[in-house]
């Protein structure tokens, strides 16, 4: 049996408590399904050491970390030091999540914007992606993210993008990368499925997110990176590619955003 493409989950949690004593299957069935990397995701500094641990026990498992804007107002504010410093892990890819949300938590705003400013300077000082999370926040978002970039270059994905295209308009043309998540794969995602099309497919990533928005036929169940899949192949069919063509492209295009996250570099 010819073995399936190689895919790339670019974002997971797999420290979460809905894995809890179930990784070595959990693994073991993504790399059955074809993902041959994968990056958690610590999403309060406070848990980098356990979120580093899980990255150090599987080859194939890189980790990013940062404060989740929902967390901003309730974790200590995170320095540019401590963030570099944790960069110097040979494991460690990416900034974030940072970003902004105010869709539960728009009391915040102000302390959200701090703490985005603060990961976007880590990610110019190690030359390393941030990954954004945005969700009710397009314009804050766009006006940030372009002030910072004129004021010093970084690399970004916008992590499960489903904002508007106007978002994704500004985002492509600061020369970031888009995210399809599970969201994507929903059959009501006709819009953002569109926003994808339009944009070039060489700024695409995949990723679950899990273990939320598994994509069908999981949806509504715990998501996990195995199912990375089923989000590649209605992205295959958004850009009219095969599933192979569109495997190696996104797996190409993560390479060239997350430069340190190589299979030779874990060895």
């Amino acid at each position: 049996m010819t073995a399936p493409a190689l895919i790339v989950d670019s974002h997971c949690h797999l420290d979460f408590p809905d894995f809890k004593g179930e990784l070595p299957d959990v693994i073991a069935r993504a790399t059955a399904a074809g993902v041959g990397r994968m990056v958690t995701i610590c999403t309060k500094l406070r848990l980098e050491p356990q979120v580093r641990a899980i990255s150090e026990n599987y080859p194939q498992v890189f980790y990013a970390a940062g404060t989740h804007p929902m967390s901003a107002a309730d974790e200590p504010m995170a320095t540019v030091d401590q963030l570099t410093a944790l960069a110097r892990h040979p494991k460690f890819v990416g900034i974030g999540e940072t970003g902004l949300d105010y869709h539960y938590t728009a009391e915040s705003k102000a302390v959200q914007q701090e703490s985005l400013r603060i990961h976007i300077e880590a990610a110019r000082q190690t030359g390393l992606p941030l990954i954004i999370h945005a969700r009710d926040a397009d314009d804050d978002i766009a006006r940030i993210l372009t002030e910072e970039h004129r004021a010093g270059a970084f690399g970004c994905v916008m992590h499960c993008f489903s904002s508007s295209a106007e978002l994704a308009q500004v985002a492509l043309d600061l020369g970031f990368y888009l995210s399809m998540s599970g969201i994507a794969a929903f059959p009501r995602s006709r819009d953002l499925r569109a926003i994808f099309a339009a944009a070039p497919v060489n700024r695409i990533l995949v990723e679950t997110d899990a273990p939320y928005l598994a994509p069908p036929p999981h949806r509504g169940r715990r998501n996990e990176p195995a199912y990375t899949a089923h989000t590649a192949a209605v992205g295959a069919e958004v850009f009219g590619m095969d599933y192979a063509a569109f495997a190696r492209q996104t797996s190409a295009n993560f390479d060239r955003l997350f430069a340190k996250a190589t299979l030779e570099g874990a060895a």
